[in-house]
């Protein structure tokens, strides 16, 4: 690439979590797909496997080796979806899949071969999203998407928070289209 080529500019940033530890450095992602997945021969993407961490429960380890194939993560004129690549369901919060001015956090679940918007552009420039911090378990940034695999967490769930989730991923959209 000479150094006259425009710089692409990545369109969001995927930081790994397992509980309240973040592992690794963030990802940046540049191409309009990326396949996030546990362990593979071969394979291009974030590999989760390759991410080292002194010391894993068991509950952890146990929820790893659910990951596999992952998901493959897609910005589309649309928005952003995921498409649940693993046997095992994958559980989704977004700004845009929230109700309006709802007090209580959603939380979708996503069963292996299906896919979800996580994110709409155009809902997202509608939301006035004012956060209670009595709902929240963390930083709240509206541009962000929280994806746990194999757990879930919330209202319906006895994990209350994200953080309480073996192993999640934060994807942190850095502009709209």
């Amino acid at each position: 690439m000479s150094p006259d080529a425009p710089k692409q500019s990545h369109w969001c940033n995927v930081a790994y979590w397992e509980h309240r530890t973040r592992v690794g450095r963030l990802y940046t992602v540049y191409d309009h797909s990326v396949s996030i997945f546990y362990d593979l021969p071969q394979g291009n993407g974030f590999c989760l496997g390759q991410l080292s961490l002194e010391q894993r429960s068991s509950t952890v380890q146990r929820t790893r080796g659910k990951i596999g194939f992952g998901i493959l993560l897609s910005k589309e004129p649309d928005g952003v979806w995921a498409y649940n690549r693993s046997e095992h369901p994958i559980f989704v919060n977004s700004p845009t899949l929230d109700i309006p001015n709802c007090r209580s956090l959603v939380v979708r679940k996503v069963m292996p071969g299906y896919s979800i918007k996580v994110f709409d552009y155009d809902r997202s420039c509608l939301l006035q999203h004012a956060a209670d911090p009595d709902y929240l378990d963390g930083p709240y940034d509206p541009n962000s998407v929280r994806i746990s695999f194999a757990k879930g967490w919330g209202p319906c769930y006895s994990r209350q928070f994200i953080t309480s989730c073996p192993c999640w991923l934060e994807i942190l959209l850095s502009n709209h289209r």
